[in-house]
């Protein structure tokens, strides 16, 4: 499952730089495939939706920082624990249940931004 960052956020930043995905950016920051990951130009997603890693996406939050749920791993592949949630002064780095997902499938998305 993913994590998501919920509107207690102070918007502290502390949990930006910890994520391995690049996978968190602050309120209202566009963010893109690409940011902090191997993939560029036209990609084909895991769901089989054709993006291009390069092109500005849709803030997901325009208040608080936020966590984009397709770059999102749990930290799986890189750390025993989400990184975001172990830095996160007001605990509001937190499961989020709109995304579940199992450890292979976080496996595999880490496995698809980083590996070549």
């Amino acid at each position: 499952m993913a994590i998501i960052i919920t509107d207690e956020c102070i918007n502290c930043g502390a949990c930006e730089p910890e994520c391995p995905n690049t996978a968190i950016y602050e309120g209202a920051d566009d963010w893109r495939y690409k940011d902090g990951t191997r993939l560029s130009g036209k990609i084909i997603l895991p769901d089989g939706t054709e993006v291009d890693a390069d092109d500005a996406q849709t803030p997901i939050s325009d208040e608080v920082y936020y966590i984009v749920p397709g770059k999102c791993t749990e930290c799986k592949g890189f750390h025993d624990e989400p990184q975001c949630a172990a830095v996160c002064p007001v605990d509001c780095c937190v499961p989020d249940d709109n995304h579940v997902e199992d450890e292979e499938t976080l496996l595999n998305r880490q496995a698809f931004l980083h590996d070549e």
